[in-house]
């Protein structure tokens, strides 16, 4: 379509396609169904991920177990619903067919990331555009110096939480959800009272016939109408199912479908005058309450991404899918709201980087509209499973929806991807980036425990070790922390021979994350005895929506001590040589002698004959693992009591 000479008809077709877009993917696919595929509350694409691997074991995560709650709803299901579909068994046999599963749910997340970086960009630059309607003095770099001025300002606010500044959400969304439509429908009344006849789908067949190729490139800058929906999927660990709901179809889809109307009836009596729809169509005597309006509702529509990429960040770290960063729980009531200063700096000088580097609007659209369009296909794959796999949907349902949803938003993809060299390049630059830190990541993390696994210690040669006349035992209570759940950790044969010792009571901590999204409290701390005397490990479960602190403030060495307690007094197959009221004592009395916490860092040591794609990978890894945060600090341990032992692993 040549746009320097667009028809009424071509404006007519153009709604169509919003509004049946609007209707389609935001109505029936997110609030319809797509909320519906919660985990436990929390939403995206790893949320529909954990929720696939648990429901059949096409996981290749390392912490891919199904959760005792979740077993026990199995329980209570048919046989048939339990039993896996054809689907799952396929991913069961298909290591192939996992991984791209695995990709996909990355790769969702990224680019979700990516729209978290363009999300503020693009809403605050456009709404301060506004500036240059009354003012045409007003240059282009002031417009983006100021937009970069407000981004950072947002940026230096996320430390002190969304619950503190949320207060203000509400009136700032309530009052643009309130007046856009209203000006919409006065747009409607004095320029084109018949728009909305273009709600039949055959102004669509007729645009696309008449245009062919050029309203098929058309279709990169439609897309951007349904921006958002993925972040409200994204957000739902923030907000409930049903107040989203309520939210969008009573107030944010009515008030979207009126202003789309009214903007293309201004421009159905301005056919030419395209080139700013939003201001262009605001009536002079309230075109500066309206401005005020939109750089709020920008700055609003910017905190909603911005608080989803912490969301997800935090699911990967505390999946070990990425290094671990400082994350900080703003909330006391809402454990979803998370905050990272690394991630938040990051995001800053990305933001304001696109926005002094890309300049024009129009280029940041574009990366836009390919961020936005591959997260909700990957999104209607995943559903799409969910429904064959877990809800067991008859399959003509799943063909009402999935055949649609594909071709529709296929074809969104194939028109934005021809934006790919004018800006779309961005977001494909940022994913890629960000999939190989998660996958450098995992290599290296899936390295170590492969080596544990093999080297780890068992409970015989426990035995031995403690039994060598030069090792002591000590007093004081020692908390040593080790990826594996099966057996002890190499680095403990390599304390004991260089330490000639072990605390009088040793208990062996394991991380343990799960596929789900909150571990309830009861199986928070699993305990039990290993055999030899004042030997115990510890079990700390967390899902990735979990605040990592315990509960009600006690710290780890006062629950984990209160667990052991019951554990011994509960005990039935005691193999203790001393009694349990002496064995409580000896616990007691090692808490007051003194706690250390004691950390192997093992490190690789990559030798000339190891292959080159090791060799990359590796030292790549180490240097992620050198500047990443310790997973201590986030369970309160202080300072004065952490010990660190180190271990080199030839590869």
């Amino acid at each position: 379509m040549n746009l320097s000479s667009p028809t009424e008809e071509d404006y007519l077709g153009i709604y169509s396609i919003m509004f049946w877009t609007l209707t389609l993917i935001g109505v029936v696919k997110y609030v319809g169904i797509a909320l519906n595929a919660d985990d436990h509350g929390e939403g995206g694409t790893f949320a529909m991920y954990s929720l696939l691997c648990r429901h059949a074991d096409i996981g290749i995560l390392p912490s891919k177990r199904v959760y005792s709650e979740e077993e026990a709803l199995l329980h209570d299901q048919t046989t048939l619903a339990r039993r896996p579909s054809k689907l799952g068994k396929f991913f069961e046999r298909s290591i192939t067919a996992r991984r791209v599963l695995l990709f996909m749910a990355i790769l969702g997340m990224c680019m979700l990331i990516g729209d978290g970086i363009l999300t503020p960009a693009i809403s605050v630059l456009s709404a301060i555009d506004g500036l240059r309607g009354p003012f045409p003095s007003v240059s282009r770099p002031v417009v983006e110096a100021m937009s970069a001025a407000i981004l950072i300002g947002l940026f230096l606010l996320q430390k002190y939480g969304t619950s503190k500044v949320s207060f203000l959400f509400s009136p700032i969304m309530a009052a643009w959800t309130f007046t856009t439509p209203i000006i919409g429908i006065y747009s409607i009344f004095h320029y084109y009272p018949g728009i909305f006849k273009a709600i039949s789908p055959h102004y669509i067949v007729r645009f696309f016939l008449r245009n062919k190729k050029e309203g098929w490139q058309l279709l990169g800058g439609t897309v951007l109408c349904i921006t958002g929906a993925e972040a409200m999927f994204a957000d739902l660990g923030h907000f409930s199912k049903k107040a989203i709901q309520i939210a969008f179809l009573s107030s944010i889809y009515p008030s979207l479908v009126l202003t789309y109307a009214g903007q293309t009836a201004y421009l159905i009596n301005n056919v030419n005058d395209f080139s700013d729809g939003f201001y262009k169509f605001v009536p002079r005597p309230v075109y500066w309450p309206m401005f005020v309006i939109a750089t709020l509702a920008a700055i609003v529509a910017s905190q909603s991404l911005i608080s989803a990429t912490f969301s997800v960040i935090k699911q990967s770290v505390v999946l070990d899918y990425f290094p671990r960063v400082k994350v900080v729980h703003t909330s006391k009531q809402k454990e979803g709201e998370v905050y990272s200063p690394e991630i938040n700096y990051i995001l800053m000088v990305l933001c304001v980087g696109v926005i002094l580097g890309f300049g024009g609007g129009k280029e940041i659209g574009n990366a836009f509209g390919v961020v936005v369009i591959m997260v909700m296909l990957i999104t209607t794959i995943m559903l799409t499973l969910v429904m064959i796999i877990i809800w067991r949907t008859p399959p003509y349902l799943v063909g009402l929806y999935a055949v649609p949803f594909v071709i529709m938003e296929g074809s969104y993809v194939s028109a934005v991807f021809t934006k790919i060299p004018e800006g779309g390049w961005l977001p494909f630059a940022v994913s890629m980036i960000l999939a190989l830190i998660m996958f450098v990541w995992y290599y290296g993390r899936q390295k170590k425990t492969e080596y544990e696994m093999v080297n780890k210690v068992t409970l015989e040669r426990l035995g031995e070790l403690l039994a060598m006349p030069e090792v002591q035992r000590v007093p004081g209570m020692c908390f040593f922390y080790s990826n594996i759940q099966d057996g002890l950790t190499p680095i403990l044969g390599h304390y004991i021979k260089n330490m000639s010792s072990l605390h009088t009571v040793t208990i062996f901590v394991t991380l343990r994350y799960l596929l789900v999204s909150k571990v309830d409290e009861r199986e928070r701390v699993l305990v039990k005895s290993l055999g030899p005397e004042g030997v115990y490990h510890c079990t700390i479960q967390y899902g990735y929506a979990d605040n990592l602190s315990l509960r009600g403030g006690e710290d780890l060495v006062a629950q984990v001590t209160r667990c052991l307690e019951r554990h011994i007094k509960l005990s039935t197959d005691r193999q203790s040589p001393v009694s349990t009221e002496q064995e409580v004592a000896n616990l007691e009395a090692a808490r007051l002698a003194g706690v250390v916490h004691v950390r192997g860092k093992m490190r690789f040591y990559v030798g000339d004959d190891a292959g080159c794609f090791d060799k990359v990978m590796l030292h790549f890894y180490e240097f992620l693992h050198g500047i990443c945060r310790s997973a201590l600090p986030a369970l309160g341990m202080p300072l004065q009591q952490r010990v660190e032992i180190g271990m080199l692993y030839k590869v």
